[in-house]
């Protein structure tokens, strides 16, 4: 890794730094303290956690459920071993939404990351800071896009709960700029070894025989989001193919995070580490859902259907296929009860936890009450957040012993709350599962905020419109069958309408 700093930039940073932490910007200063109502008091024997999520890759994007032509082995393997999670969503058709329900356990309409590229509100209690309350040393490597990766902003990492991190503001490519606690350094390599390089030197100094203290790794790769570019060793696996290049930066993505879980197995530390591995949406149209509909953006099963394997050797000790749905929302609460941590006044949870599922072999879909969760795609454009060339201009005017201020960039703004919005102004579409029945919510009203991509011919339906599917019987959803279950549709409908107040109750301020 190379670091452009010279001297009297450091002394810059240093003094910049100090003013900016120091005052009390308009917006982007709330910050709520983060308090324990309940909290293990000995640390030793908690587990660690590594948290690894993709960028992009779709339910059928895997070897392992049957893509016929990637090469994933490393993903198999854990597949092999582990606990696959093969009815597992995103909680939201796009990246920067997802992230943030892992983050904090919420949909993330609630705090305002409507579609890519909005910033995560610094009020919200992320699983960050949750963890080092607890003890935990903390750690972000990747794509970070909820928010800035400068100094001084309300929600970078650090901000929101990371003592170390290596990140980029959005979506990375190989030998990229990425951001070390603020400052813009030059890296090298392939992207998914980039973040798995840092993370493996954070782990490493976790622990090392001084401290011995248990870590939280957040690795999410830049992979395989477009333009897609494989590096050399990898293209050359899929020659002649059409789609080579996104083929090969899976592999490549699969090639690092087996070079992350050896090295935690090396370590010592692969009985009691908790190893999660997901995506942040469905798959691309180069890509595989499995034969689901839709894609990427879509709040139909192929825009929200993504691989999750989870690995606990002292806690799954067999490997294990489950059909229950779960979400990424649920990350932070199962976390949470894992480790015995309660946090005062947590705020509404969408997620719940899955601990029952980790521990009991025997419970699943079939002894667990019909999971609930809605899904909201409202009105909204996404937000530019080109990460190269913001990246390329904070390298050079740091190495000019300069800083970029600007309060856009540096989301100064984030904890705004307006209020006076309603389910009709944000309109969209919407999604509620309950079991096997999923209702969606037809488009319309609101106003399209923001840039971003027209929404798909298929979205594109009157507000009130509603359709069903029976998921177990068509999880391609490729018959409404709402005509012959006026009941199932009552019923879902109000849940529905519920659970989008709720949400709305949030955005509007009333969590906080």
């Amino acid at each position: 890794m190379k670091r452009h700093i010279t001297f009297s930039f450091c002394v810059f940073a240093l003094l910049f730094s100090a003013l900016v932490l120091s005052s009390s910007p308009a917006h982007g200063a709330t910050k709520y303290p983060v308090v324990l109502e309940e909290a293990p008091k000995d640390l030793a024997d908690l587990p660690n956690i590594v948290l690894v999520m993709a960028d992009d890759q779709g339910w059928g994007d895997m070897a392992y459920l049957g893509h016929p032509k990637l090469k994933t082995p490393n993903f198999d393997a854990m597949a092999k071993e582990g606990l696959r999670l093969d009815r597992f969503y995103a909680a939201a058709p796009v990246c920067s939404p997802t992230r943030g329900s892992v983050m904090t356990g919420r949909h993330p309409n609630r705090y305002g990351i409507w579609k890519w590229g909005y910033p995560l509100r610094p009020q919200e209690v992320t699983i960050g800071e949750v963890l080092q309350k607890v003890g935990y040393k903390t750690g972000h490597f990747g794509k970070w896009h909820i928010g800035s990766v400068r100094k001084g902003s309300p929600v970078n990492p650090g901000a929101s709960g990371f003592d170390v991190w290596l990140s980029a503001e959005n979506f990375y490519d190989n030998d990229a700029i990425l951001s070390k606690e603020g400052t813009a350094v030059q890296c090298e390599g392939e992207s998914s070894e980039i973040a798995v390089d840092a993370a493996i030197e954070f782990i490493d100094d976790c622990v090392s025989a001084k401290k011995k203290q248990p870590f939280l790794a957040v690795v999410w790769f830049g992979s395989p989001h477009s333009p897609h570019r494989a590096s050399e060793k990898f293209l050359k696996m899929y020659e002649g193919e059409k789609n080579a290049n996104f083929l090969g930066e899976i592999t490549g993505m699969d090639f690092a995070f087996g070079k992350l879980r050896d090295k935690i197995a090396k370590l010592g530390l692969k009985e009691n580490t908790i190893l999660w591995y997901t995506s942040d949406n469905g798959a691309l149209p180069c890509g595989s859902t499995g034969g689901r509909r839709g894609n990427k953006g879509s709040i139909y099963e192929g825009g929200l259907a993504v691989p999750a394997i989870v690995e606990w050797p002292a806690v799954i000790k067999k490997p294990r296929t489950s059909l229950l749905r779960c979400n990424t929302a649920d990350i932070y609460p199962t976390i949470l009860d894992i480790l015995g941590v309660k946090v005062k006044n947590q705020p509404h949870l969408d997620g719940i936890s899955l601990k029952n599922l980790f521990f009991d072999a025997g419970k699943d879909a079939q002894k667990q009450p019909p999971r609930e969760m809605g899904f909201w795609d409202a009105n909204f454009g996404g937000k530019s957040t080109p990460s190269a060339a913001m990246m390329t201009a904070l390298l050079k005017a740091q190495s000019e012993g300069k800083e970029l201020d600007d309060p856009a960039a540096l989301r100064l703004d984030a904890d705004k709350v307006e209020g006076g919005s309603t389910i009709d102004s944000l309109g969209g579409r919407a999604a509620y599962i309950e079991g096997d029945w999923k209702i969606i919510k037809g488009g319309g009203g609101g106003k399209k905020k923001g840039k971003g991509k027209k929404p798909a011919p298929s979205q594109k339906q009157a507000t009130g419109n509603y359709e069903l599917y029976n998921l177990a019987d068509d999880y391609a959803e490729t018959k409404n069958v709402a005509a012959n279950n006026p009941d199932v549709v009552k019923r879902l409908k109000k849940k529905l309408e519920k659970w989008q107040q709720s949400v709305v109750d949030s955005y509007n301020g009333k969590d906080y």
